[in-house]
């Protein structure tokens, strides 16, 4: 009688086979990422054919991001399935352990196959996944950081000045009394300092009013118009670049809630196949040692 079936506690006793076997767990991970490639070349296929660069032809972008990000799901589940499954039906049947620990070396050799397969499938497509974590991040930034953008395109616009920082308090240092021969006479500089002023008021709260006349002046003289055609040309204009402010940072944001969603549901999609990696391992174990403990039978 076996010291297990007895009871008796095997303590100070070790088995010469070790608990982890990599060999099935290579396997179901190598099975598992070809898998994973096989099916999203596939999908990749069937998308293409549902795009269409002609306008009213082929799904929407939309309809295919949805689509895309189902298959995704769905193939990874049933590349972590198969996985799992070879894991335990590979592995050598442990000799007087007990069903629960069965169980438990199942259940553990499907989650390192599931791993294994996914550290390699990420390897390989490394650049798609750091694309949609960097979308995130990438938005985030053009949200937080408007300002950056208003002041590369000041200094770009006005290559000359000695400070780009300090160039709109120098401007208001040196404004002229007779608006109109400035405007007259130097179109650029005028042209110039007015793009400053802009790019000032976007990445602030606005232009202050003493700058919106002062607009509206340089506008009225260098236009012929009155004054109160170019203070309302100027408003228009004014207007027109919080529009399209407000548009950009409302772009940045719901790209950044677009890729947070996208990284959670993926986080929530790998915990599903771990889980059905893990359980795939445990069912393929069992069914090997129940097919191997008939045989013997049958013997």
């Amino acid at each position: 009688m076996s010291l297990y079936s007895s009871g008796i506690s095997d303590v100070g006793v070790e088995s010469g086979k070790p608990a982890l076997a990599w060999g099935p767990v290579i396997g179901g991970a190598v099975a598992a990422a070809a898998t994973t490639i096989i099916l999203l070349l596939l999908g990749s296929g069937v998308g293409l054919t549902m795009v269409s660069p002609w306008a009213g032809d082929g799904a929407s972008f939309t309809t295919v991001s949805v689509m895309a990000a189902i298959w995704f799901v769905v193939v990874q589940w049933l590349a972590s399935a198969l996985g799992g499954y070879l894991t335990g039906r590979l592995r050598a049947k442990w000799a007087n352990v007990h069903t629960d620990e069965v169980f438990f070396r199942d259940t553990a050799h499907g989650f390192l196959s599931w791993a294994l397969a996914t550290v390699v499938v990420i390897g390989l497509a490394g650049s798609a996944f750091t694309s949609l974590a960097g979308t995130g991040v990438q938005a985030l930034s053009t949200a937080a950081a408007p300002a950056t953008v208003a002041g590369t395109a000041a200094v770009a616009s006005d290559a000359s000045a000695p400070d780009a920082a300090t160039s709109y308090f120098t401007d208001m240092l040196l404004r002229p009394q007779d608006l109109a021969a400035r405007a007259q006479s130097d179109n650029a500089s005028a042209t110039a300092e007015i793009s400053r002023i802009l790019m000032r008021g976007a990445l602030n709260d606005g232009v202050p009013e003493a700058d919106r006349l002062y607009i509206s002046s340089i506008v009225a003289s260098r236009a012929g118009i009155s004054a109160e055609d170019a203070r309302a040309r100027v408003e228009q204009v004014l207007q027109q670049v919080e529009d399209a402010k407000s548009a950009t940072l409302t772009a940045a944001d719901e790209a950044r809630k677009s890729a947070a969603t996208a990284a959670m549901l993926g986080a929530l999609s790998l915990l599903v196949g771990a889980f059905i990696a893990s359980a795939a391992a445990a069912l393929g174990g069992r069914q090997r040692d129940d097919d191997e403990a008939a045989t013997i039978v049958v013997r």
